[in-house]
This record gives C-alpha cells, sequence and structure tokens, in this order.
C-alpha cells in the first residue's frame, strides 16, 4: 500500500474545522429542499388542481435531477478524456453547482407569475442538478479532510447538519407560504411560493461566496488525497467499475434510501388503515421519525471531534438526547401534544448502545445498525397498538449512520476513480423513488402490514455488503478494524 499522507488536511491527524463548516453547510440545504417538497406538494395540487399522482411529480422531478446530474458529469467525463471535478477543482466544482441551484430558484418568479407547474417543476429540477454536482464532490471531501479512521463520522455529522434542515426547513416554507398560525381555513396564493426559494437562492449565493474565501481544495487533488488509499492486491484498475466494492455499494444506496424513505411514506396509511389515527394526528409521528436520523447523526458523530476517552462515553449520551430535545422544542412549538413521546426515550438509548458497540468501525456499525432496523421492521409488522408506531419510527434510528457507513465503504481504495464513484453513488439515490412504489405495489395487493417486509428485504442486503464490503477492502489491503 502506498504511504503517501498528502490530504485536504496535511497533517492527516485532526480535523480542520475552519475548512470543514463551511463545507457542510450545502448538507443543510439539501435537507431544507427536500424536506420542504412535502409543504410544495399539497400547496400545488390545490392551486394547479392536480391530481395526487400529479402531485407526486414535484419530488419526481428533484429527486430525477440527482441521476440525471450524475449521468450528466461522468459522460462529460468521458468526452472530455479526463475528470471534470479534476479539472475543475474541489472548490470550485461546490461553487458552480451552489449558483447552478441559485438559478433555479430564479425559474419561480416567472412560474409564480404565470401560475405555471411546468416552470415550477423545472426550477426545482435545476436546483436538483446543482444538489447533484455538490454532492458527487462534498461527501468524499467531507471524508477525506481529516484522519481516515473518522471520515464516516465526519459524514454522519454532516448528515446531522442535513437532518438539521429536514427539521426546520418545511416549518419555515410554511411560515413564508400560510403566515404563523395553520387552520383549515388558511389561504396560500402561488405567489408566495416564489418568496422562500428566492431567499433560499440568494443563500446559496452567500455560501458561494464565503466557500471561494476558505482553503477548501482548488487544485486536481484527488489522486492525492487518495494516494494511501489505493490498494495492494496488485490489481490495476482501469474503471470504477472494476471494484466489487463500488458496485456493490451503488445497490446499498439504492435500497437504504429506499427503505429510509418507503418507511416514513407509507406511515400515514398504517397509522389511518391499522391504527385508526385522523390525518391530522399523523404529523408528529412523521417528525418523528426524521427526527430520528437527527438523533443518530449527533450520537454518530461524536467521534469526529476526538474528544477524551471520558469525554466521548457522557457526549454519546448526552448528544442525541439535545436532538431529541430539539424534536421535542418544534413539536411544542406547534402546539403538538408531546406526551406520547416522552417513551421514546428508552429506545435512544438501545441506539446509543448500537453506536458504542460498533465501536467507530464504519463496516461494524452498517452490520449492527442493519440488523436492527430489520428486528424494527418485524417488532412492526407483528406487534400492536402503539409498539408498532414506535417500532416503524425507529426505523429512522437505525438508519441514520447507514449512508455514511456505505459511502465510506464504497470509495475505499478508488484512488483517482473517487470522483466517478462518488458520482454514481449519487445517482442511486434514485431508489427513494422506486423502493417506496414498490411497498405501495404490496400493500394495495396483500396488506400494508406486510409490505414492509420490502424494508426488511433492504435492510438483509445492507448486512450482505457489510459482511461482504469488509472481505473486499481487508484482501485490498484496507482494514477498518485497524483503523479504528
Amino acid at each position: 500500500m502506498a504511504t503517501s499522507t498528502v490530504s485536504a488536511n496535511p497533517s492527516n491527524n485532526s480535523t480542520i474545522w475552519g475548512q470543514f463548516f463551511p463545507l457542510v453547510s450545502v448538507f443543510f440545504f439539501w435537507g431544507f429542499v427536500a424536506a420542504s417538497n412535502d409543504i410544495l406538494i399539497p400547496v400545488f395540487r390545490k392551486e394547479f388542481d392536480l391530481s395526487n399522482t400529479q402531485g407526486q411529480f414535484v419530488a419526481f422531478a428533484f429527486y430525477i435531477a440527482y441521476t440525471v446530474g450524475s449521468l450528466g458529469y461522468m459522460g462529460l467525463s468521458k468526452l472530455r478524456g479526463r475528470d471534470v471535478i479534476n479539472s475543475l477543482g474541489y472548490k470550485n466544482a461546490l461553487i458552480i453547482g451552489l449558483v447552478v441551484s441559485a438559478l433555479g430558484t430564479l425559474l419561480f418568479i416567472p412560474a409564480a407569475n404565470n401560475r405555471s407547474f411546468e416552470l415550477m417543476l423545472s426550477g426545482l429540477f435545476i436546483v436538483g442538478l446543482g444538489f447533484s454536482l455538490q454532492q458527487t464532490v462534498a461527501n468524499p471531501l467531507a471524508i477525506l479532510m481529516g484522519p481516515r479512521k473518522t471520515g464516516s463520522q465526519r459524514l454522519t455529522l454532516a448528515g446531522g447538519i442535513n437532518n438539521l434542515g429536514t427539521t426546520i426547513g418545511p416549518l419555515i416554507v410554511s411560515f413564508a407560504i400560510f403566515g404563523s398560525v395553520l387552520s383549515d381555513n388558511t389561504e396560500a396564493s402561488i405567489e408566495s411560493v416564489k418568496t422562500p426559494y428566492l431567499i433560499l437562492g440568494a443563500a446559496f449565493l452567500v455560501v458561494a461566496v464565503v466557500l471561494k474565501f476558505t482553503k477548501l481544495p482548488d487544485q486536481d487533488t484527488t489522486e492525492e488525497i487518495e494516494e494511501d488509499n489505493e490498494t495492494n492486491d496488485g490489481k490495476e484498475r482501469s474503471s470504477a467499475f472494476k471494484y466489487p466494492q463500488l458496485l456493490l455499494g451503488m445497490v446499498a444506496i439504492f435500497v437504504y434510501v429506499g427503505v429510509e424513505v418507503s418507511t416514513a411514506s407509507n406511515l400515514p396509511e398504517y397509522m389511518e388503515k391499522v391504527m385508526g389515527f385522523e390525518t391530522k394526528d399523523i404529523a408528529p409521528y412523521i417528525s418523528l421519525y426524521w427526527a430520528s436520523l437527527m438523533i443518530g447523526r449527533w450520537s454518530g458523530a461524536i467521534e469526529a471531534f476526538n474528544p477524551k476517552k471520558n469525554m466521548l462515553q457522557f457526549l454519546k449520551f448526552l448528544a442525541p438526547y439535545l436532538a431529541f430535545g430539539v424534536f421535542l422544542v418544534v413539536n411544542a412549538i406547534m402546539k403538538h401534544d408531546l406526551t406520547p413521546f416522552y417513551y421514546y426515550a428508552a429506545l435512544i438509548v438501545v441506539l446509543i448502545l448500537a453506536d458504542m458497540a460498533s465501536k467507530g468501525n464504519p463496516v461494524r456499525m452498517l452490520l449492527i445498525f442493519s440488523l436492527m432496523g430489520i428486528l424494527s421492521l418485524l417488532i412492526g409488522i407483528f406487534g400492536t397498538g402503539m409498539v408498532s408506531v414506535y417500532a416503524f419510527t425507529s426505523v429512522g434510528l437505525f438508519c441514520s449512520t447507514l449512508w455514511p457507513c456505505i459511502f465510506t465503504i464504497a470509495i475505499a481504495g478508488l484512488g483517482k476513480h473517487t470522483n466517478t464513484g462518488s458520482s454514481l453513488l449519487i445517482m442511486m439515490i434514485m431508489g427513494g423513488a422506486f423502493i417506496p412504489l414498490t411497498q405501495g405495489f404490496v400493500a394495495d395487493y396483500i396488506n400494508i402490514n406486510y409490505s414492509y417486509f420490502v424494508g426488511v428485504a433492504c435492510f438483509a442486503y445492507l448486512a450482505f455488503y457489510a459482511v461482504r464490503g469488509g472481505q473486499i477492502l481487508k484482501k485490498q489491503g484496507i482494514d477498518y478494524d485497524e483503523l479504528t
């Protein structure tokens, strides 16, 4: 294995937080926009007189942009005979991605003025294209901006910032569109939709300017950054597709995003049909599901700060409950009854114990959390009453750190193919569109309970990938047991 340690962080012994936090601000935007789409769907359906299926084109336009953007990146790289991001540099690629997203928000002006659903979708699509480029760069860069052994934890921390965006984004957009008081009589004008997105576009540009003056790598550093990650199995690889950890990881990202989105999107039907909830009472439980990802990511990110052992143990318990407190405060502001959620504090202890058992090893964490996800779904499928509801919402806890684990394993050892591998992984976010449809089909033709076996199958593959991915990396000279 090569011994060079050149990286975004030259010492490779600690994370340079002054560079890291401007980088992960873009993670906040991804969560903000993705979660806010749920607010746009009912507004658009009413204003444009859309069917349920037509309303879902809001999410489709946004998520399909990731796939189109990734394919475009790879196509341009192939035509140029050189990696496009290597040519631009990490920092410049991030800035271009932010500018593209900002241009997408500008389409909300003519779209609102002309009451054009097509222009609204086009605006969201362009915002998503910018996000695709940003994600291709930001995910591997977050891993590589410090010691490799804490790379997964840095990406988990970035994910926690993403979930902060998913938590407050819908509230801010709702306030901008409807005002401070929501009621059955509240009317929203389509013109009001453009305001929050124009503000968001301005924020994109501000962050682009800030990044311009940071010390993020802006040269062709990808090969240097990953030089110490090259394999030593004696096989020279001419393409990213020659790495089995990446190919299996692409499927893993597809099913991970799928089960994360599908578990939440099918929960309302379960609570209405099985539990007898009214639609208006379901929102806090959906909020709990997405907050669970924030809870898990705040806990999983602690190692990124390299605290001393005693402090680490303390923070492992404190951080997730601080995140849980954020959820409680947000719902208290929305005047929801908090009594049913206090019991959830016990499940957070299970998360903490599972996190400690992983010892920061992304391979072990992926295996443990995937098995816990299977257990949660099985309890939900065969359980009754609120036990089943809490079991389904706890899937968010065990999905919380899977993205960074999969990403870390999949791009390990790719060297100069890291950018291509990252783009391929981002492309597989489309699992968030197809897995929920599959579960919905099963729910229609069998029942909603058994439809969650689709999620069980997804977690089963993730557990397989943890075992197989670890074996593949060890053969290539990368052993996370030693690194952690």
